[in-house]
């Protein structure tokens, strides 16, 4: 049996930053080391800057997307064009979108894709709330920019059915997706190709 390298609140700190997405064990254990050895200008405010943030967020009421106030900033935003309504997997897709600056819509999070593999159906994901959001408003159009994955697909085939009875327009997201991509890991001008090549189902 392998001795531990540390003692064991620095393994615990390592097998945390390990669980973080783009980690696996040697880049915690370097970043690990690295806030260790930086503790007054890096370790310090990184558990303060957690500490608060864990203590403010909330879900948005409204459009699932996370803020500290609720409804969120971009829900609260008069200027923002209520006839067009955003559906996206998760909120890094509304970063990415915003980041772009391509789209001044509302938005509707998901919280995930269909998946039977998985165990998501349609009651674990916020479809209900985006059908009531999108019923009985003349001229609405719902924007499904939902990853070109198998999921994804067949989650905007299901949405595209469910949504026909509210009468709204439903466009989903065009060229400039590739097959496979997620949208949190695209370029602006990719997203923003994919906005203005955008068309009916």
């Amino acid at each position: 049996m392998k001795a531990a390298l540390s003692g064991p609140e620095i393994e615990r700190l390592v097998q945390a930053l390990g669980k973080l997405p783009g980690f696996g064990p040697r880049s915690a254990r370097r970043a690990a080391l690295a806030l260790i050895k930086r503790r007054e200008t890096l370790l310090d405010p990184l558990i303060g800057a957690m500490r608060e943030a864990a203590a403010a967020i909330k879900v948005c009421s409204v459009c699932g997307h996370i803020d500290t106030t609720d409804p969120c900033g971009l829900c609260a935003d008069q200027r923002r064009d209520d006839a067009q309504l955003c559906v996206v997997e998760d909120v890094g897709d509304i970063w990415a979108l915003e980041r772009a600056g391509v789209y001044r819509g509302r938005y509707h999070v998901l919280g995930g894709t269909l998946s039977a593999l998985d165990g998501r159906g349609p009651e674990t994901l916020s479809i209900a709330a985006l059908l009531d959001r999108a019923s009985g408003k003349p001229g609405l159009e719902v924007v499904l920019a939902l990853s070109a994955t198998v999921e994804g697909q067949a989650t905007a085939h299901y949405l595209t059915e469910r949504l026909a009875a509210t009468g709204a327009t439903v466009t989903r997201l065009g060229h400039g997706v590739p097959i496979g991509g997620e949208l949190g890991y695209l370029d602006e001008g990719t997203l923003a190709a994919a906005f203005k090549a955008r068309r009916p189902l």
